[in-house]
C-alpha cells in the first residue's frame, strides 16, 4: 500500500488553515461569556449577564446602530448606482467607456488609508462637516467599485435571447427589464449588496478618517482594545457571525431544495 503525500497533505494543511482562521472567532465567542468588569483581559467566570445585557455598556450599541445605518445607506446607493454602471458598461458603446471602466478600478487598487485620506482632505477643503454624512458618501465611493465588478460579471453572462423573447412577444423595453432582465440579475445584484454591506460595516480605516466624533462598531472596537474589547462588544460581534452563518445555511438550503424541484419535474 503506498503512501500518497498529497492525499493526506493537503486535507491535513486545509483542516490546520481553517482552525487558525477560527482561533480568532472562538476566542471571540468564549469571550462574550466572560463575568468581565472593567478589562476583559483576564478569563473571570462563565455567565449569560454580557448577553442579556449587551446595551449596558456605554456607547456600544449606540456604535452598532450606527455600523448598521451607515451600512444599509450605503449598501442601497452603492447597489443601485453599480447597478446601473454595470448594465451600461456591458450593454452601450460610449465614449470613454474603457476611461471609466479602468477607472472603476481604481477604488479597489487603492489602499484604504490612501482613499480615506484623500476622502478627507476634500471634505476639508470644502468645508464639510465630518459625521454619519462623510462616512456614508465615503463608503459609497469604496463599495461601488465591488458592485459594479459583481453585478457586470452578471450581465455578461445573460443570453440575449431571452430579452428578445420578450421583444417577440410585444413587451415593452420597461416590461421586458422588469420581468426579464431584473429577475436575472437578481442573484449578482443580491451577492453585490452582501458583500456591500459587509465592507461597510467592516470598515475601520476610511471610517475613521472621516468619522469626525460619530462612532462606528469598528472605532468602538479598536479604541477599547486597549483595555480588552469589552464583553459587550464580543456579544455583538458573535452574534453578527451567527447570523451571517444563518443566512449563508438558509441561501445554501433554498437552493438546493430549488434544484431537488427542477430535477423531479424534469
Amino acid at each position: 500500500m503506498k503512501f500518497s503525500l498529497g492525499k493526506y497533505a493537503f486535507p491535513l494543511y486545509a483542516i490546520l488553515a481553517f482552525i487558525y482562521l477560527l482561533i480568532p472567532i472562538g476566542y471571540t465567542f468564549v469571550f462574550s461569556f466572560n463575568d468581565s468588569l472593567k478589562t476583559n483581559l483576564i478569563w473571570r467566570g462563565f455567565t449569560f449577564d454580557k448577553w442579556t445585557n449587551v446595551c449596558d455598556r456605554e456607547g456600544v450599541c449606540e456604535a452598532f446602530g450606527n455600523s448598521v445605518l451607515i451600512g444599509v445607506i450605503s449598501t442601497i446607493a452603492a447597489t443601485a448606482l453599480g447597478t446601473m454602471i454595470a448594465i451600461a458598461l456591458v450593454r452601450y458603446r460610449f465614449k470613454f467607456r474603457r476611461s471609466t471602466n479602468l477607472l472603476l478600478f481604481l477604488p479597489m487598487a487603492t489602499p484604504e488609508v490612501v482613499l480615506g485620506a484623500g476622502l478627507a482632505s476634500q471634505f476639508f477643503s470644502l468645508g464639510v462637516e465630518k459625521g454619519i454624512g462623510t462616512i456614508i458618501l465615503g463608503h459609497i465611493v469604496f463599495c461601488l467599485s465591488f458592485v459594479v465588478v459583481t453585478v457586470k460579471a452578471r450581465v455578461s453572462s445573460l443570453d440575449p435571447v431571452l430579452e428578445e423573447a420578450g421583444k417577440d412577444l410585444y413587451a415593452n423595453p420597461r416590461q421586458v427589464f422588469w420581468k426579464i432582465t431584473f429577475p436575472l440579475l437578481l442573484p449578482g445584484i443580491a451577492a453585490a449588496a452582501l458583500l456591500s454591506f459587509a465592507l461597510s460595516f467592516d470598515d475601520f480605516i476610511i471610517t475613521n478618517f472621516n468619522a469626525g466624533a460619530d462612532m462606528t462598531f469598528p472605532r468602538y472596537v479598536f479604541t477599547a482594545a486597549a483595555r480588552g474589547v469589552p464583553a459587550e462588544a464580543n456579544v455583538i460581534g458573535s452574534a453578527v457571525f451567527i447570523a451571517a452563518i444563518l443566512l449563508v445555511l438558509v441561501t445554501q438550503i433554498n437552493g438546493e431544495r430549488k434544484r431537488r424541484l427542477l430535477l423531479k419535474k424534469h
